[in-house]
C-alpha cells in the first residue's frame, strides 16, 4: 500500500513510472474495443456475416471476462498486478495477430476470442485500478485518471489509426501493425516499470524472511467480499456500472456505423473519434482532480447524468456537424470517467483489504454490461434497421445510473483504525 505520510506530489515523484507505464499497458488493452466498429464491415462483406455476428467478439469476451473476473480477482491479492498484467499483454498481442488468420469458419472466430478472453482476464480494469490504488493514498483519485487514461488514448487515436492501416493494407494487416506496433510498446513499459504497491510489499516481505507467514500481498483494513455483497453502497455502485457501460460500450462499438448511416463519410466518422478521445483524457484529469477535493457520488452522478446529452444528439437526424462533435467530445469526457468512478467508489467504500477480489466482481458486471450493450446495438439495427431505439434507451438509461450514485451515502476514511470516520 502506498505511504499514506507522503503527499501527493511526493506520490507522483516517487512512482511517476509506474503511472506512465499502466496507462500504456491499459491503451492497449482497449485498442479492440476502439477499434471493433471499423473492422465489423469489411469482415462481415468478406465472409457474409451479419452485423450481430461480426460484432460479437467483443461480447464473447465480455462473456468469459462475466464468467472468471472473480477468480482473477482472487490471483491479485494473491500475486499482485505485475505477474498477471505482462504475460496478459504478449498473450494479448499474439491473438489480435491470430485475428488477422481468419478464414471465415465461425468456429474460429470463437476460439481466437476465446483466446483473446484470457489474455483480458489478466488485464482487466482491476488490474490497473489496483496498481494505482495499492500504491497511492493522497493522490488516488489523480492517479487513477492519469492510469486509466490509456483507454482515452485508445478511443483517441485507435479509429485514426485503424481506418488509415484498413484503407491502405487491409483489415488483416491493421491487426497485425497494432499488435505488433502498440502490443510491443506496452508490454516493454511494463517489464521495466510496472512496479506498484504490490511489488512493494511483496519485496518487503521477502526481506522479512519466511517466518512472515503466507497472506495476502496486502495488509490493510476493509471489506470482506461478504460484507461488501451486502453493503448497499456497493449494491447501488454495481447497478449504476452495469447500465452505464452497458448504453456507453455500446455506443462505441457502433458510434462508426452511426455517423456513417447518418450521412458522415467514413473519413470523417474516424477523425470525430479524436476529440472525443482527447476529451477523455481531459475528463479523467480533471475528474481524478475532483475526486481528491469533492465526494465522489456527486463528481460521478453529474458527470456520468450529462452523458445522457450524447444520445439526444445523436438520434436527432441529420444533425449538423458541429452538434455531432460536441455529442462525442460530451461522451468522451463522460466516458473517460466510467472506470475512474468504478474504482474509486470502490476502494472508498470497501478499502484495499479485498480490492482484487471485490472489484472481481464488479468487474464480472462492467464485462457484463460491456458484453451486452454491442449485441443489443447489433440486433436493433439488424430488426428496426435504425439505431435510434437503442439511443432512447441510452438517454433513460444514463439518468438512472446518475441518479443512483447521486443517493450514495458518505464513505469510510479507511486510513484510519476505525470505519466511523466517513466523508
Amino acid at each position: 500500500m502506498g505511504d499514506d505520510t507522503l503527499t501527493a506530489g511526493q506520490e507522483f515523484r516517487r512512482h511517476w513510472k509506474m503511472i506512465l507505464a499502466a496507462a500504456i499497458g491499459f491503451s492497449f488493452t482497449s485498442v479492440v474495443t476502439a477499434g471493433t466498429g471499423l473492422f465489423i464491415g469489411p469482415i462481415s462483406r468478406e465472409f457474409g456475416w451479419s452485423i450481430a455476428l461480426a460484432s460479437s467478439g467483443v461480447s464473447i469476451t465480455a462473456l468469459l471476462t462475466f464468467l472468471f473476473s472473480p477468480l482473477f480477482g482472487v490471483f491479485i491479492d494473491k500475486w499482485g498486478v505485475r505477474r498477471m498484467a505482462i504475460p496478459g499483454l504478449v498473450l494479448m498481442a499474439g491473438v489480435i495477430a491470430a485475428l488477422s488468420l481468419l478464414d471465415g469458419a465461425v468456429w474460429q472466430w470463437f476460439a481466437i476470442w476465446t483466446a483473446y478472453a484470457l489474455a483480458a482476464l489478466m488485464t482487466k480494469s482491476t488490474v490497473w485500478t489496483a496498481s494505482a490504488n495499492s500504491t497511492f493514498e493522497a493522490g488516488r483519485g489523480l492517479a487513477l485518471g492519469l492510469v486509466l487514461s490509456g483507454a482515452a488514448i485508445a478511443q483517441a487515436f485507435t479509429p485514426v489509426i485503424t481506418e488509415y492501416l484498413i484503407r491502405m493494407h487491409g483489415w488483416r494487416m491493421a491487426f497485425v501493425w497494432l499488435a505488433v506496433g502498440w502490443g510491443s510498446l506496452a508490454v516493454l513499459m511494463c517489464f521495466f516499470w510496472l512496479r506498484d504497491g504490490y511489488e512493494i510489499s511483496r519485496k518487503a516481505r521477502e526481506a522479512a524472511g519466511p517466518s512472515n507467514g503466507p497472506g495476502p500481498l496486502l495488509d490493510v483494513p476493509g471489506l470482506t467480499v461478504a460484507e461488501a455483497l451486502r453493503d448497499p453502497a456497493i449494491i447501488r455502485i454495481a447497478i449504476s456500472t452495469f447500465l452505464v457501460m452497458m448504453v456507453t460500450i455500446g455506443l462505441v462499438v457502433h458510434q462508426f456505423r452511426i455517423l456513417t448511416g447518418s450521412g458522415v463519410s467514413a473519413q470523417a466518422a474516424a477523425f470525430y473519434a479524436l476529440p472525443a478521445g482527447l476529451a477523455g483524457i481531459a475528463g479523467k484529469l480533471v475528474t481524478g482532480w475532483l475526486l481528491d477535493r469533492y465526494p465522489a457520488r456527486w463528481v460521478g452522478g453529474l458527470t456520468i447524468g450529462a452523458t445522457a446529452i450524447t444520445f439526444l444528439i445523436l438520434v436527432m437526424p441529420h444533425a449538423p456537424t458541429w452538434a455531432i462533435v460536441t455529442a462525442l467530445v460530451i461522451n468522451g469526457y463522460a466516458s473517460g470517467t466510467k472506470l475512474q468512478l468504478v474504482g474509486y467508489l470502490t476502494a472508498a467504500y470497501t478499502g484495499m483489504r479485498k480490492f482484487g477480489s471485490i472489484f472481481g466482481l464488479m468487474a464480472s458486471l462492467i464485462a457484463a454490461g460491456s458484453g451486452l450493450g454491442p449485441v443489443l446495438g447489433g440486433l436493433i439495427f439488424d430488426v428496426w434497421g435504425s439505431y435510434a431505439p437503442g439511443l432512447w434507451a441510452g438517454v433513460v438509461l444514463t439518468l438512472v445510473s446518475a441518479w443512483l450514485l447521486l443517493g450514495l451515502p458518505a464513505y469510510p476514511n479507511w486510513s484510519k483504525d476505525t470505519d466511523a470516520v466517513f466523508k
